[in-house]
């Protein structure tokens, strides 16, 4: 099996096909993910571990009888990245907004964070899309290239899996701040190196090196996701726009720390922070299935 190919194949498919419209493993896994919750949901941490023990370690063996081929590896890494169906958001966002259709602009937003979108003005709806860019380009793809250069087949999905869950029982509310735990943990250890490198890659490949790399020293630090922070600061920074503030949800408000020292983000920033995301992914793509090259060597020394 020929890991970096598939890791390549995998990610062209994603450009040019996008998630798989119908019949999505990972829909898939969600469902069976809220079925498993309300037999087992109790609110302590324990259950919440068996929660991801099963879930992800079941999504680790599917991925081991999947890991024999470089097709099977490659599909894999097409149903767990994510970098096409984010743009397209991105991008349907960006246009409403142009076209001074806010209204719309806000609708259409949240199909992408879990902000309340009603009460924001334009440069709040290009903030929320960027920094979900910023944010999403590391879980979605960068850290999903990490793993399954590291892994193959077994690190894609497990990391997919670990990620979902996230998405769907690591919060802070009365029902999940215990059963939740194990997924928010687990989700934010996997996802350390994959954030690193996008924010690494957004210095890098921004347009400001210098601004980019201030604003994830000084920043991302006193944002309250480990992971999110160096990637938005990074990204804030090379874009040279202001992100952060308030940020208000259906049940709370939360103070976010300002990241970057730029103006207030609009709609044209929207495209350029797109542009930014896709030259990290495929920095990432090149970076990771060189790493797994390279790792395929020395075992066969």
């Amino acid at each position: 099996m020929n890991r970096p190919l598939a890791l390549v194949l995998g990610y062209a498919a994603d450009r040019l096909l996008g998630d798989p419209r119908r019949f999505h493993p990972v829909a898939g896994f969600g469902r069976l993910a809220t079925r498993l919750e309300q037999a087992g949901w109790a609110d302590r941490r324990s259950p919440g571990v068996r929660h991801v023990v099963v879930l992800v370690g079941g999504a680790a063996l599917v991925g081991r009888a999947l890991d024999r081929s470089t097709v099977t590896t490659a599909v894999a890494a097409w149903a767990v990245l994510g970098g096409r169906s984010l743009d397209r958001e991105a991008a349907a966002v960006e246009g409403l907004l142009l076209a001074d259709r806010l209204d719309d602009a806000r609708l259409r937003l949240t199909h992408l964070v879990g902000r309340d979108t009603s009460v924001l003005d334009e440069a709040g709806v290009a903030r929320a899309v960027i920094e979900s860019v910023a944010e999403n380009t590391s879980d979605a793809v960068v850290a999903a290239l990490v793993w399954g250069a590291l892994a193959g087949a077994p690190g894609l999905l497990a990391y997919r899996a670990a990620n979902t869950l996230d998405a769907m029982v690591g919060h802070h509310t009365e029902r999940y701040e215990q059963f939740g735990w194990a997924a928010a943990r687990l989700d934010d250890v996997l996802n350390v190196p994959g954030a690193r490198l996008a924010a690494a890659l957004a210095v890098v490949l921004g347009g400001d090196p210098r601004g980019a790399l201030r604003a994830w020293r000084r920043d991302a630090g006193a944002h309250p996701s480990p992971n999110a922070g160096p990637v938005e600061a990074a990204f804030a920074g090379a874009l040279g726009v202001r992100l952060g503030g308030e940020t208000v949800y259906a049940t709370r408000t939360e103070q976010r720390p300002v990241l970057g020292d730029g103006r207030a983000p609009t709609a044209h920033d929207i495209t350029r922070a797109r542009a930014l995301a896709r030259r990290v992914d495929l920095a990432a793509l090149v970076v990771c299935a060189g790493a797994a090259a390279r790792s395929a060597r020395r075992r066969r020394r």
